[in-house]
């Protein structure tokens, strides 16, 4: 029989529905009858008991808010009858015992990479455009469309074609609305660069006018760019005057990676005669480097080279309970075989903070975690928010009541094994097994700062829908059910639907997700993002921005 209702952990004392239920159903669990007092929902909870206002509500076995009226059996949760609330946290000296999973099926295979010369392993090979300042974003955008047109990088082509025909028919006097996009001919460009995967773009809109901290920070966030293991080359691009200047850009290079060696090129357009002289050079030096780089080829790699971030946006009801736990096995999976697992979006951490403060393998990491989670969240009650106000209508919509709901259910990315380390914003891992990274939960400032701290995979789960993709680290689509996987098929790349329906267990979706990840560092695959050139790239702003 198809489960109706699941309960995430022994001491909860709410249910998720794993389908819709109506009013007055009788809902029989664990020898338990409850008679539903409104329809509940796909994804949404419902009361175990009789609950008077303040008392508290568990759920993944942890407080996740506090009722603000009296509630029956068998009620809807609602952000009318339940605010947010979590435990306090701090350290406890605590022993932490961690038994990996079985990896025996993984210990012999490999995966097909870039081998650099500081050690690290690419998944790709890419070509990297990077703006030392806004003013400089109009010529990166003229650069790429020459680039990608003609060297086969452009996904638009079939676009192009459409408009041309709406173009025909409206200077003909047809009806435009005989134009179908899907009879437009395929590109049939071939890349040019067959080791180039794609050329890539870091447009942004700092660099000048904001504070020199910003600046400072920009700047170590494009050097970690420039240094990422999926980067072949870099060709910059500045104006000349701004704060963000170009020695400070490659001073953040060396200090990062002292032996650096990738071609680099610099332009400034102040040092130039003119703007067209700025372009053509750049797009020939550019041309000269891609030849370059288009030399390298994949490599076996061991599958300890592996740097996978996880990340969850567009998060549903199901995200706790199907994407979220089975991507944690495929993080268990990958720190079994000596990998790295990269788990950020520290707002979205709010109530699972003593779990990871208990996993933390010393006492020095344990308190750079809880100072710098008590240091975000005083930024951002100080511009009149906080952690508290992270859930988003989308997430409310499809039952994430709570921020602590919202947080304990993206936690499972991550597994349980023990927190090897805490990085802040821009910093570089360097250890394996699993590391914490301070980023917002925004979907994209969050994969920018875990591609900077050297993820190479990005696993972003979700359960509405959200195209987001990076520029220099391919992001892998995790859907939480099979509705969305269907209805979203050009942006979902693997669907955990078969959790909720029970035709699998976490534990082989969780192996599923590393196959993929498998193929898709070694070049066989092509992850959605990648094929839809989805290169989002937003540096964070600190305290401003959940």
């Amino acid at each position: 029989m198809k489960r109706l209702v699941v309960k995430m952990h022994p001491k909860d004392n709410v249910l998720v529905a794993l389908t819709d239920l109506q009013k007055e159903d009788a809902v029989v669990f664990e020898s338990e009858t409850y008679i539903l007092k409104e329809t509940i929902k796909a994804k949404h909870k419902f009361y175990m008991a009789d609950m008077t206002a303040t008392a508290e509500v568990i759920m993944y076995g942890v407080l996740v808010g506090k009722v603000q009226c009296d509630v029956s059996k068998g009620s809807l949760m609602t952000t009318e009858n339940l605010k947010h609330a979590a435990e306090p946290y701090g350290y406890k000296k605590s022993s932490f015992s961690w038994q990996a999973p079985d990896v025996s099926k993984y210990k012999d295979k490999t995966f097909k990479g870039y081998k650099r010369k500081d050690g690290r392993v690419g998944t790709a090979n890419y070509w990297l455009f990077v703006p030392t300042v806004f003013c400089e974003n109009r010529n990166l955008d003229v650069i790429r469309e020459a680039l990608h047109n003609e060297l086969g990088y452009s996904v638009s082509d079939k676009y192009t074609q459409f408009t041309h025909q709406l173009l025909k028919s409206y200077q003909s006097g047809e009806d435009m609305n005989a134009v179908d996009l899907q009879l437009m001919p395929a590109n049939t460009a071939n890349r040019v660069f067959k080791n180039v995967d794609g050329i890539k773009f870091l447009n942004h809109q700092g660099g000048c006018g904001g504070t020199r901290q910003d600046a400072a920070t920009l700047s170590a966030l494009l050097a970690s760019y420039a240094n990422h293991p999926n980067v072949g080359g870099i060709t910059v691009l500045s104006l000349g005057c701004q704060h963000l200047q170009v020695q400070d850009f490659i001073n953040d290079v060396k200090k990062q990676n002292p032996a650096f060696d990738k071609p680099l090129f610099i332009f400034e357009q102040q040092q130039t005669e003119s703007e067209e002289v700025l372009i053509s050079n750049a797009i020939k030096k550019t041309f000269q480097g891609l030849i370059e780089i288009n030399q390298y080829e994949r490599e076996e790699a061991p599958l300890s080279e592996l740097c996978i971030g996880v990340k969850c946006g567009g998060s549903d009801g199901f995200s706790g309970v199907s994407a979220n736990p089975a991507v944690g096995y495929t993080s268990d999976l990958v720190v079994g075989l000596g990998g790295k697992i990269l788990l950020a979006e520290f707002p979205e951490l709010c109530g699972a903070e003593q779990d990871l403060i208990d996993r933390c393998v010393s006492e020095e990491t344990a308190y750079k975690f809880i100072n710098l989670m008590e240091s975000y969240d005083a930024l951002a009650h100080k511009v009149g928010s906080g952690f508290h106000m992270n859930p988003s209508p989308g997430n409310i919509k499809d039952g994430l009541i709570t921020d602590a709901i919202k947080s304990a259910g993206a936690a499972k990315k991550g597994g349980t094994s023990p927190v090897e380390d805490v990085l802040d914003y821009t910093e570089l891992v360097t250890k394996p097994g699993l590391s914490l990274v301070c980023t917002p939960g925004n979907d994209v400032e969050a994969t920018t700062g875990k591609a900077a701290s050297g993820a190479t995979l990005i696993l972003f789960t979700t359960g509405l829908g959200t195209p987001t993709g990076n520029p220099v680290c391919p992001v892998i689509k995790v859907a939480t059910n099979s509705v969305l996987a269907s209805k979203m098929s050009d942006i979902i790349d693997i669907d955990c639907g078969p959790i909720i329906s029970g035709e699998k267990t976490i534990e082989e979706m969780g192996e599923e997700i590393l196959d993929y990840c498998i193929k898709a560092a070694s070049g066989e695959i092509i992850p959605k993002a990648v094929q839809l050139n989805q290169d989002d790239f937003i540096p964070w702003k600190r305290g401003v921005s959940l």
